[in-house]
């Protein structure tokens, strides 16, 4: 099964306005994206998809593959479901979120794995532990929670499961707490993601502004895998560079 990875990527934005275009140790974010999506073996075509003409330039500057595409889509799903229509002949399609500058690899041949290991998932993503208590309490970090097997229950920007015990930085240090949050990948058969595209937003997805609720109100089935240990850390305000770049600086990374 031919793997077609998308890079959705949009200049608009509320919290962080022209974010794929931000620098990030003298790269833009979108290249440092699409630099570390490029070294996943699962991947056999990469390409990102932008309405913004800035943006394709930024990708053509830097030697990779750009689509335009349409101003009027609702989620970087939707781009990602537009542009995949016009590709052939493949049977799987990776949306990589632009804000994980430390994208790891290997966390999209995971997941590309796993649908391919999972005949009855539609769509599958990662999560990890959360690493400390303020992450539950961010409206950013997307907490999940799982059936057994791995199946996803359901996404919120609030902190669940609930407990009644108090949760401690010291069980969560020690990675014992039932909390995982989740890291920005889908991976998708083509057929769920023209279908789920064709789809209004959900009520839920309107609710908590999370686009994979429409999978989880339409029905699909939607599988995670975990990662204990990951270097990614996403961008969602410009706060959050500084710490992309010290890790870029720890880790003696291009």
């Amino acid at each position: 099964m031919k793997v077609l990875g998308i890079i959705p990527a949009r200049f608009a934005s509320s919290r962080f306005p022209g974010k794929p275009l931000a620098l990030i140790a003298g790269r833009t974010m979108l290249e440092r994206v699409y630099r570390r999506a490029s070294g996943a073996s699962s991947l056999d075509c990469l390409l990102v998809a932008t309405d913004d003409q800035r943006i394709a330039e930024c990708v053509n500057a830097f030697g990779g593959r750009v689509v335009l595409t349409s101003s009027h889509c609702h989620s970087g799903m939707d781009r990602v479901a537009e542009a995949a229509k016009e590709e052939q002949g493949f049977e799987i399609v990776a949306n990589i979120q632009g804000d994980e500058p430390l994208l790891e690899p290997e966390a999209v041949d995971l997941a590309v794995s796993l649908i391919k290991d999972t005949p009855q998932a539609d769509i599958t993503t990662l999560v990890r532990p959360a690493r400390n208590i303020k992450e539950l309490d961010d409206p950013n970090n997307v907490k999940v929670v799982l059936a057994e097997g791995g199946k996803i229950l359901y996404f919120s920007r609030s902190r669940i499961p609930y407990c009644r015990d108090q949760i401690t930085w010291e069980s969560l240090s020690s990675g014992d707490h039932p909390y995982l949050v989740h890291l920005g990948l889908y991976v998708y058969r083509l057929e769920a993601l023209l279908k789920l595209a064709s789809l209004p937003p959900s009520r839920l997805e309107k609710y908590e502004s999370l686009e994979q609720l429409r999978a989880m109100e339409a029905g699909f089935s939607f599988y995670a895998a975990s990662i204990d240990k990951t270097i990614s850390i996403g961008v969602d305000v410009p706060g959050d560079i500084p710490l992309v770049e010290s890790r870029i600086r720890e880790l003696g990374l291009d």
